[in-house]
């Protein structure tokens, strides 16, 4: 595809890997946060806003008043299902969701998924953006989470729940799982790495979508989010990191 403006909305450690990749991939891309002003000339805008419903729709309206002719966004779905994030647009016919967690570098697959009103053309055009920065792509129905984020969290979650029982201790129950199942992490030390504030909103968006008491999230991982103990990025989470 034409290498073109890219604008990435977010800071987190995913946006800062998708700008390296898409500077890499020959692409003019740059990081917003939110609210500041993104130039009319991008056309592409890739959304890695995962939770948060107030601060992911003004984004997303503004982003419609900022950039009238954007031919894609590209918007996280980890927390919310595509038609849902499309309705807050002002062309919902030109939004696809995307599900990843962080490491990027290690993902072969990108999940995508099509609203409602998503058309064929910004569906192309969204394979073709991820197949030019290397990665593969597969689609999934439309809804929170996806695929792989949606299975990881339930195991994490329970997880939580292990440790909050008093089941095991974090180091035993991840080794138990990492031995027992061959997973290349435990899923506590998984979801200091991926965040557990992506874990959470996956599960809040799937409990919301779906009303099912299974995705409830687990009352020690909802703790640690608000405690601000999101994992490596934070320097705590299940386990304790350098100071940051």
């Amino acid at each position: 595809m034409a290498k073109t403006n890219l604008a990435i909305l977010g800071r987190s450690r995913l946006a800062m890997e998708l700008a390296e990749l898409g500077q890499e991939k020959g692409f003019a891309a740059a990081l917003y946060d939110s609210g500041e002003p993104v130039p009319g000339s991008a056309s592409l805008i890739i959304d890695t806003h995962a939770g948060g419903e107030e601060v992911k729709k003004a984004e997303l309206k503004r982003i419609g008043a900022e950039v009238p002719h954007f031919s894609l966004i590209l918007s996280s779905c980890l927390g919310f299902a595509t038609s849902r994030i499309a309705s807050w647009t002002s062309r919902p016919e030109q939004v696809v969701g995307y599900a990843t967690f962080f490491p990027l570098k290690e993902k072969k697959v990108i999940e995508l998924s099509a609203g409602l009103r998503t058309q064929e053309g910004a569906m192309k055009e969204a394979e073709a953006l991820f197949r030019a920065l290397g990665k593969e792509t597969v689609w999934v129905r439309d809804t929170p989470g996806l695929v792989f984020p949606r299975i990881l969290s339930l195991i994490i979650n329970e997880a939580a729940r292990s440790l909050d029982e008093g089941v095991a201790r974090a180091e035993e129950i991840d080794v138990a799982m990492r031995l027992g199942t061959n997973y290349p992490q435990g899923p506590l030390r998984w979801a200091d790495q991926v965040g557990l504030d992506e874990v959470l909103a996956v599960l809040e968006g799937l409990q919301h979508e779906t009303g099912d008491d299974r995705y409830r999230p687990a009352p020690l991982l909802k703790k640690m989010v608000l405690a601000g103990w999101l994992g490596e990025s934070s320097g705590r989470g299940f386990y304790v990191y350098d100071e940051r």
